[in-house]
């Protein structure tokens, strides 16, 4: 499931992160270490804009160079890869805000490894199995647009493409199958999973900076359609 899964760990107490990385290693992922933001976020960005971006993210909130909360909401700005918090703040206000801020999951220290291993498991589990590239073979493409489902890579003309994970999804999605209709609560499984309780119109916003990143008119669509009343379908021509 994993293939060497690429796991940032940012903590400021050295047992402690030396203990998440002992147990990543057993369970075969690889795992990055960071004791402050700024390691964290320049490891974050070496490995954004290569061919094996990081997959997960366990975070502490309390660093000595600012606040994991910050640092989530920053990362929400660039990414949807994947976060889960690990941290000593256990009031439900703190993990109301967390998870508002765009973490995925939540963890209290003192914690189990096995319980964070399963954790971070269930998530990419849930990542892999709704990731529509990997169903239908490496390469996906319509006209100068094409997708490699190896290393998740889109390209225009030849030009690498820096889309987020949700975006990355929802265009495999519809070069997977072209000129079928998919309803905004088929692409909102495809990105988020069966257990997100979110709001499908939120696929709009997607679609909306999706069509930025590819140089798509929404007016007057060259790669993405609109089918009102129904959802989005690739390929150009008149919207319907």
């Amino acid at each position: 499931m994993n293939d060497r899964s690429l796991v940032l760990a940012i903590d400021d107490e050295p047992k402690i992160l030396e203990l998440i990385k002992s147990y990543l290693e057993i369970n075969n992922y690889t795992p990055l270490c960071a004791a402050n933001c700024r390691e964290g976020m320049a490891l974050f960005e070496q490995y954004r804009d290569s061919s094996h971006p990081i997959d997960l993210i366990l975070l502490d909130l309390m660093l000595p160079d600012g606040s994991g909360e910050d640092f989530c909401k920053t990362i929400r700005e660039l990414s949807d890869v994947p976060i889960i918090m690990v941290t000593a703040k256990i009031d439900e206000a703190s993990i109301i805000q967390g998870l508002n801020l765009g973490a995925d999951d939540y963890i209290k220290k003192p914690f189990s490894p096995r319980e964070l291993i399963a954790r971070l498991e269930a998530i990419l589990r849930r990542i892999h199995a709704s990731d529509p590239g990997h169903i239908k073979g490496r390469f996906l493409s319509y006209e100068d647009l094409s997708v490699d489902t190896d290393i998740r890579q889109v390209s225009r003309d030849g030009k690498v493409l820096q889309l987020t994970r949700d975006e990355y999804h929802i265009l495999a999605l519809l070069m997977s199958r072209q000129a079928k209709i998919f309803t905004r609560d088929e692409i909102l499984y495809a990105v988020k999973g069966f257990d997100y309780d979110g709001y499908d119109r939120a696929i709009d916003t997607h679609v909306k900076k999706l069509r930025a990143k590819i140089g798509d008119n929404p007016k007057a669509p060259r790669y993405i359609t609109t089918v009102y009343g129904m959802g989005y379908r690739m390929g150009g021509g008149p919207e319907s």
